[in-house]
């Protein structure tokens, strides 16, 4: 009876830990190619960008980054993705009143990164 309990808790934690990889991975495949096509990637040296265009520009590559680190460090990783989507999302919704639902992706992936950081801890 334990050994079942066990195992079920195991595979959903293994459930959790490769959904996050794999999803993060899809979206790094996916989203790599519209990043680099923007034009210039690089922040604040085109003046055409608005503040908003030059702060998602700083957040992408953290959350690039951020889902590659994932599939070694967790807990780094789901914080740095929650911090910085957080930020965007919000000076989004203050400065145009608008809320990005695409980042939420990005986010939920955070926060799965966290769960399995947290489950591997005990």
């Amino acid at each position: 009876m334990i050994l079942k309990i066990l195992k079920q808790d195991l595979l959903k934690k293994k459930i959790i830990k490769w959904t996050a990889r794999l999803l993060a991975l899809g979206l790094l495949l996916f989203s790599l190619p519209f990043y680099f096509g923007y034009g210039n990637p690089v922040p604040f040296l085109n003046p055409d960008y608005s503040f908003l265009d030059n702060l998602w520009l700083l957040i992408f590559p953290l959350v690039f980054i951020s889902l590659a680190l994932g599939w070694k460090y967790e807990k780094l990783a789901g914080i740095l993705l929650i911090m910085s989507i957080s930020t965007g999302l919000l000076a989004t919704l203050i400065i145009e009143n608008e809320f990005i639902f695409e980042m939420m992706i990005p986010l939920f992936i955070g926060i799965l990164y966290l769960i399995t950081a947290f489950n591997n801890n005990n």
